[in-house]
């Protein structure tokens, strides 16, 4: 009989669910079917994969009311003519199942009932059986023939290619869930602070925190969260960010401002709720990322209201290094802008950089909103950026990203920047 129970495999779920399978081969898939079942005048066609001692209906093409199976049930093998196929005990082609007596032994042939039956394996290129492409019909189909086989072998061949192409997506989807699972219990990232410095006093009036990944593979952090949001854990690890930042400070004296990284898509679900109570709120600075782009502003603003009414800062981080970034700035009206270290590199040499971000400023000044120059290196970099009239510096010029510890000593009086 055939079990209605949705088998809980992971190739089962992505299938099912809209994973890597479902979107590669989804839809295809169905037309294929229907349109072979059609062509050959069988009453139902589908895909099986072989499951330990099981099949599961992967998709299915049917003209009989009430189907007799469905996408994602499934039967023991035993019972049916899939594994008696793949292993040579019944023919492919069967266009009349009473005339094999061997066939009324199995289950499927009463319980269905099955009159015609055409089948054939499904090989993946490492020479696994994946499962069949099989076509069955209540009553006999006496027209059926090798031309109808040597088709199905075709399409079943266009099938195994697919199915390798989305396993594979499949594989690689799993080794990033597990890179970035391993990330999340190893309570990385791990947060350094550089300091921020007003301009004309070179006097430390915030930190931006800022995460390190201290694991194999090594690599930067907007890979890492870039992983993390593909895989839908992007919030997750922002919020591991922004708790280990505030951990770092505890017990922190003074009254800077603390820059939290933060994407919009975070912002919008709410996640930072509840995490940033441990602070102030003039104390906070919800640096919004340049790289994503915002659907729905009027819904960002709607979450970041009653943050700023609390006494919270918004900044628009790298601005100036491309269009998400001028699309939040105009649609957000932030209190920081943040210009990008690609703007400020080279400036006190480079005319259209300083150009550039003279208007940044002006628009900064006609808007109320304050200006940060990111990537600082070298003195006349900030000599220009000072004449330009920006606010705010940052860079290692003036202060590489430090640990919490030996930030708490700067602060403190206690150590030095040289």
């Amino acid at each position: 009989m055939i079990d209605r129970s949705i088998h809980d495999a992971l190739l089962s779920d992505a299938w099912l669910e809209g994973g890597p399978g479902a979107a590669a081969i989804g839809r295809s898939v169905d037309r294929m079917l229907d349109a072979v079942r059609r062509h050959l005048d069988m009453d139902v066609a589908f895909v099986s994969e072989f499951n330990g001692r099981d099949r599961v209906f992967r998709h299915v093409a049917c003209r009989l009311e009430p189907a007799p199976i469905r996408p994602g049930d499934s039967s023991p093998l035993e019972e049916g003519y899939c594994m008696r196929v793949v292993e040579g005990q019944i023919p492919q082609l069967i266009p009349d199942t009473g005339a094999i007596p061997v066939l009324h032994d199995i289950p499927e042939t009463r319980t269905l009932p099955i009159g015609a039956h055409i089948s054939v394996p499904i090989l993946l290129r490492d020479g696994r059986v994946y499962g069949t492409f099989c076509c069955f019909s209540l009553a006999s189909n006496l027209s059926l023939g090798q031309r109808d086989l040597h088709m199905m072998r075709a399409f079943a061949d266009l099938l195994a290619y697919q199915i390798d192409g989305d396993l594979d997506a499949m594989k690689a989807h799993e080794e990033k869930v597990a890179r970035v699972t391993a990330v999340l219990e190893l309570g990385q990232p791990h947060i350094v602070y550089q300091p921020i410095f007003r301009s004309s006093e070179r006097r430390i009036v915030g930190v931006e925190c800022l995460s390190r990944f201290r694991l194999e593979p090594q690599r930067t952090p907007d890979v890492w969260f870039a992983e993390a949001r593909e895989i839908g854990l992007g919030v997750r690890l922002e919020l591991n960010a922004i708790l280990t930042a505030l951990d770092g400070l505890r017990g922190i004296a003074g009254d800077f401002h603390v820059g939290l990284n933060v994407s919009p898509q975070t912002l919008i679900s709410g996640g930072v709720d509840g995490y940033i109570d441990d602070l102030e709120p003039h104390r906070v600075v919800l640096e919004i990322t340049e790289h994503s782009l915002v659907d729905d502003y009027g819904l960002l603003n709607r979450r970041l209201a009653p943050l700023r009414e609390a006494g919270v800062r918004v900044a628009v981080d790298d601005a100036g290094a491309g269009y998400a970034s001028m699309r939040h700035v105009l649609a957000i009206h932030p209190d920081i802008i943040k210009l990008d270290l690609s703007l400020t590199r080279g400036i006190d040499t480079d005319s259209p950089r300083r150009a550039l971000a003279a208007a940044l400023i002006e628009f900064a000044r006609q808007t109320q909103s304050q200006v940060v120059a990111e990537g600082v290196e070298t003195a006349s970099e900030l000599a220009a950026l000072q004449a330009l009239g920006v606010d705010d510096v940052q860079g290692y010029h003036l202060a590489p990203p430090l640990e919490a510890d030996a930030l708490a000593r700067i602060l403190a009086g206690e150590g030095s920047l040289s």
